[in-house]
């Protein structure tokens, strides 16, 4: 699944070509991508609006449109501004190509972006579990996030503080915590593996229990990572694809991550595989030592003789 940074990767590509240009056309080849909403009132809100800009939340892409106020059917008010939402979910991709480029078949096509200098955005997705939405005014915007997404990790709120904050009292592993993105916003699986190496702890790790220096260390790792994806342009395993078509090179440089027997790049000790938060899990024995079980207070009485 693309993470946090492939999609910054992606959204840096297509800032520069899409941000002023008009959305000539938003074409919906698959119904399924903007359900619940039927694609002709999703289409109708897009088009003929201005591009104003390309950002990310966590794993998501926002493209913002003004101009050309549509009626909100639902409550048939106008709404000057408009988002429209992208999740690529598991194996989806956007892909920038000219007019020309683009042939009345191709496999996968979900959706279909139409700028007014004759380049399309192209939404594929072999699974089809990406989604597209539209949200009308900036309130609707953060409504919908709000209830998704947790704290930015590049953002200068992700400190140290608000890491322990976060982590406090919480019994649940450590992979799970950096899972969740009600917590923190974009680590997927590949991340928060790479992180955890680099911060010398065991995914199985109670997160309420890691020390302020383990916490500290914890919050530097998910950043190095992070910006070591987005250096690399993302990674390539499957399906990610930037948004000319090249495979992104951070699976070439994975310190654990998908790396199950073959020695540690710290220690030497063979990678070993294990299932943390239901997801395949790599780890190095040595650099991340497995957390002890706690003893219970009956088995810490002493025996009778």
């Amino acid at each position: 699944m693309p993470e946090l940074p492939e999609v910054e990767t992606v959204r840096r590509q297509l800032a520069p070509r899409m941000q002023g240009r008009v959305l000539r056309e938003l074409e919906v080849l698959d119904p399924r991508w903007c359900a619940p909403a039927p694609p002709g009132e999703v289409a109708d809100a897009a088009r003929g609006r201005r591009i104003e800009r390309v950002e990310r939340r966590g794993k998501y892409l926002l493209v913002g449109l003004a101009g050309g106020a549509q009626p909100d059917r639902r409550t048939e008010v106008f709404s000057d501004e408009v988002t429209l939402v992208m999740h690529l979910r598991m194996t989806g991709t956007l892909l920038l190509v000219a007019g020309h480029d683009d042939p009345p078949e191709r496999p996968h096509l979900r959706a279909r972006l139409e700028l007014d200098d004759g380049h399309r955005v192209l939404f594929c997705d072999q699974r089809r579990f990406g989604t597209g939405e539209v949200l009308l005014g900036a309130a609707a915007v953060n409504d919908y996030f709000d209830s998704r997404l947790g704290i930015e990790p590049l953002s200068p709120d992700f400190t140290t503080e608000a890491l322990r904050a976060l982590a406090r009292g919480r019994k649940a592993p450590v992979k799970a915590f950096l899972l969740s993105q009600e917590r923190i916003a974009g680590v997927g699986n590949i991340y928060a593996d790479e992180a955890l190496f680099r911060a010398g702890l065991h995914p199985l790790r109670p997160v309420g229990t890691l020390r302020p220096g383990q916490i500290a260390a914890l919050r530097d790792a998910v950043v190095e990572s992070l910006e070591a994806g987005i250096d690399a342009r993302g990674a390539t395993i499957e399906d990610f694809r930037h948004a000319d078509g090249a495979r992104g090179s951070f699976q070439d440089r994975f310190l654990v991550h998908r790396r199950e027997g073959e020695p540690c790049p710290r220690c030497g000790s063979p990678i070993r595989k294990l299932r943390a938060a239901g997801r395949g899990t790599y780890v190095c024995p040595r650099c991340q030592p497995r957390p002890r079980a706690r003893r219970s207070p009956a088995s810490a009485l002493p025996r009778k003789m």
